[in-house]
């Protein structure tokens, strides 16, 4: 490198976002990831002691710290660290890279880290190419991608690696990498005296959705956008911090009030059968970074609580999509969760499922009886103790159905279960009540009693003796 170079370089490196100059350079600068670089986890522990001889995979969102980690692993080892870019270099680049490395090996013992990133834009031809390398030792390899890599990277070199899934960056997390950002006269911003009015920060970290580089690349501009007062305070108020990320602040504490109200207004909205305040309380949640799986999780009680047997559906659509959503992520992932949003809050409801409190109130108040002899595992004692005899097969008779005993003599002819007339669960009564007319005349049942609904503060006091909820309640 001559001089002119040398220049080039330093003034680049001054040039560069902030983000990219706030890269960590060592494992105790970098922020997040605890899972798999906390203290004494198999991948710091193999970065710090320089012995990562396998190859790995990091996969996650961007803003996480996949380049990040490759960078601060190249700081720390002795080996030969090569960088390559699915996006710009090709198999002649590669082949060069591998020829260096061999010769390297041969004359000097030095192993090669051969980094490529975005390693999922390279086609199936081109990571074949890699392949062999990989597989010989040529080069430990480390990739990065923001995709599924079993799904878009090679399976042979998925099969050869370790997958290290880096997940977005929490609030506290976001939070530390801005203030090291303000705090850093070196790379950062501690060259101004910055003061944030109540909100920018908080703004800042909800919007980035906890994509780190977002953050910092708005923090920045924030802040060299704003002329210094009189006494060389940089103030940035919520405004400023609004246009630098390019999104208006919306009333939401993630730990408070306004996000309990919210999700409280989308759930109610759903079981009141309104998609249209559905869609409303849903874009506001996913606008101002609320947790997608949060609401995902949601939508699954609600698909039990609320609408139950009178569409069985409603629970495989919003399972369903939670998987889709594990798969695709934001943007395109908010389709599942706004198609399980409209299925639900369209379909019958029936709110039947909190019929097993009933059954639970029951036990609590009387004891569980011991259960029928015939209804016993008769695996372990039934020769000798008669476990499990007169036990009919319902599949032996007609229509899969025998009227047999099947709750305990003390509660006979109870009935916990009330079909509503919504739905699928129309058909359900239908043939509950011709079974247990069918029961009552097999077993000579002539006292019946069915156990009246719950109150909602009923419900919920059974919900918190079996810790179904915790904190504050969301309906």
């Amino acid at each position: 490198m001559d001089l002119f170079d040398h220049a080039m370089q330093n003034n680049l490196s001054h040039e560069a976002p902030l983000a990219a100059r706030m890269r960590p350079r060592v494992l105790d600068e970098y922020v997040g990831q605890d899972e798999i670089v906390g203290e004494g986890r198999l991948l710091r522990r193999a970065i710090e002691a320089d012995r990562l001889f396998a190859s790995v995979i990091l996969w996650g969102p961007p803003g996480t710290g996949k380049t990040t980690l490759a960078m601060v692993i190249a700081n720390h080892t002795e080996s030969h660290f090569e960088t390559l870019s699915a996006v710009l270099d090709g198999v002649a680049r590669l082949r060069e890279v591998v020829g260096d490395a061999v010769e390297r090996r041969k004359l000097y013992n030095k192993r090669t880290i051969l980094f490529v990133d975005e390693v999922h834009r390279w086609n199936k031809a081109q990571q074949d190419a890699l392949l062999p390398h990989v597989e010989n030792g040529t080069v430990t390899l480390i990739g990065a991608t923001t995709e599924n890599p079993y799904f878009e990277v090679n399976g042979a070199l998925v099969s050869r690696s370790r997958i290290f899934q880096l997940n977005l960056l929490d609030a506290e997390g976001v939070r530390q990498i801005l203030l090291n950002a303000l705090e850093d006269k070196e790379r950062g911003l501690g060259e101004y005296t910055v003061e944030l009015a109540e909100g920018a920060m908080e703004h800042l970290i909800h919007v980035a959705g906890g994509d780190a580089r977002n953050a910092l690349n708005a923090l920045e501009l924030a802040v060299i956008s704003t002329n210094p007062d009189e006494d060389g305070v940089v103030r940035v108020s919520l405004e400023v911090a609004q246009e630098s990320i390019q999104r208006r602040a919306v009333l939401y504490d993630k730990d408070g009030d306004a996000h309990y109200d919210t999700i409280s207004a989308f759930i109610k909205s759903v079981r009141g059968s309104d998609p249209d305040a559905a869609l409303y309380w849903l874009a506001k949640m996913l606008y101002a970074g609320e947790d997608p799986r949060f609401i995902i999780r949601r939508l699954i009680i609600l698909a039990g609580e609320d609408i139950g047997l009178a569409d069985p559906n409603g629970m495989v659509v919003v399972s369903a999509a939670a998987q889709a959503f594990d798969y695709i992520g934001l943007p395109e992932g908010v389709y599942p969760i706004v198609h399980a949003t409209l299925y639900l809050a369209t379909a019958p409801k029936s709110n039947t499922t909190n019929h097993y409190f009933k059954a639970f109130e029951l036990i609590e108040k009387d004891g569980a009886v011991e259960v029928p002899d015939h209804l016993k595992d008769a695996n372990r004692d039934g020769e000798a103790l008669g476990h499990g005899k007169g036990y009919e097969y319902p599949h032996a008779h007609p229509g899969h159905y025998t009227a047999q005993q099947y709750l305990p003599k003390d509660v006979l002819g109870t009935y916990f279960y009330t079909p509503s007339d919504q739905g699928y669960e129309k058909q359900v009564g239908q043939r509950l009540e011709m079974w247990r007319a069918a029961q009552r005349k097999a077993l000579g049942i002539t006292d019946t009693e069915t156990i009246p609904d719950l109150s909602e503060d009923e419900v919920l006091a059974s919900k918190r003796k079996q810790k179904i909820t915790s904190g504050k309640s969301s309906r």
